[in-house]
């Protein structure tokens, strides 16, 4: 997924009863995105990490006068200088990031209900979705993302330094829960062609899930479906909702496995008065749990 690290500086700085190891490395990840490259530099205490630091290419924007190498190697000189002058108070001021720690609930099933409204149809493709996963001896859960706190994602890439979101928020739980997955279901209305403003936000915030993939060469898969209502008549009205989940779900390593198009909801009004939609649903899902 990326090449080796290739070593850029290695210096030895002495110090009372130990020596540091000040070592930045560059590492390439263009065979994800074109000319990324993440910088790190870390601080060993013989094979002890100390102190950390990572920047990436794709942080900084076209017209930016910052260049990811240049920062790297400067603050590498001033760390250098901060390590001859006082090691034990560097080492103070320069903790390593704690571990992020995130409560949820561990499900086989996670169905992401993308409408804001909690009692329409989406709502109950999501329940019907629970009632079939359950029956077939699979726990399941529904994530509402207009119920979340949930930022909107600013592009900044540094995701793919550490594998996290700078933003410490529901987004967390959310992509532990992702994890843990054997089978996502995307429950949605289409508004103005797309997914709703709720479910976009989570699904651009998962980019620090595909980061933390990466970072973590997890090449694990699991499965994916799409249940989705539209109000006007013609299945070409989810076409461009169509091609941004599938494009979400690749992204996530998650394998689009089915889908059912409910249109013409404006005349209908309640899916439960279509024939034979909760059995086409729960075909679909029984398909997708099979090993």
């Amino acid at each position: 997924m990326y090449m080796m690290p290739t070593e850029l500086l290695r210096t030895e700085i002495p110090a009372i009863d130990t020596a540091y190891t000040l070592l930045l490395e560059k590492e390439d990840y263009s065979d994800v995105y074109p000319g990324m490259v993440r910088y790190v530099l870390s601080v060993l205490e013989g094979t002890v990490l100390r102190a950390v630091f990572r920047t990436n290419t794709y942080e900084y924007a076209p017209l930016s006068t910052l260049h990811a190498e240049r920062i790297a190697r400067a603050r590498a000189e001033a760390w250098q200088e901060s390590l001859r002058n006082d090691p034990q108070q560097f080492l103070v001021t320069h903790p390593l990031p704690r571990p992020r720690v995130f409560r949820y609930s561990s499900t086989d099933v996670v169905v992401l209900q993308g409408s804001p409204r909690g009692e329409g149809n989406s709502s109950i493709l999501a329940e019907w979705t629970v009632k079939c996963a359950q029956d077939k001896g699979k726990t399941a859960q529904v994530l509402f993302p207009h119920d979340l706190d949930i930022h909107h994602c600013i592009g900044c890439y540094q995701c793919y330094n550490t594998g996290y979101c700078i933003y410490d928020d529901d987004m967390g739980m959310v992509i532990s829960s992702l994890h843990d997955a054997t089978l996502v279901v995307l429950c949605t209305p289409v508004y103005t062609m797309t997914v709703p403003a709720g479910l976009k936000l989570l699904m651009d915030r998962c980019q620090a899930y595909h980061a933390k993939r990466l970072l973590s060469q997890d090449t694990s898969t699991r499965r994916g479906l799409l249940f989705s209502v539209a109000g006007r008549t013609g299945l070409d009205n989810f076409s461009c909702l169509e091609a941004t989940v599938h494009a979400y779900m690749r992204n996530l390593g998650i394998r689009p496995s089915g889908e059912v198009l409910v249109d013409g909801m404006d005349r209908v009004q309640d899916v439960r008065t279509i024939p034979s939609l909760r059995e086409k649903v729960r075909d679909t899902i029984d398909k997708s749990l099979e090993p």
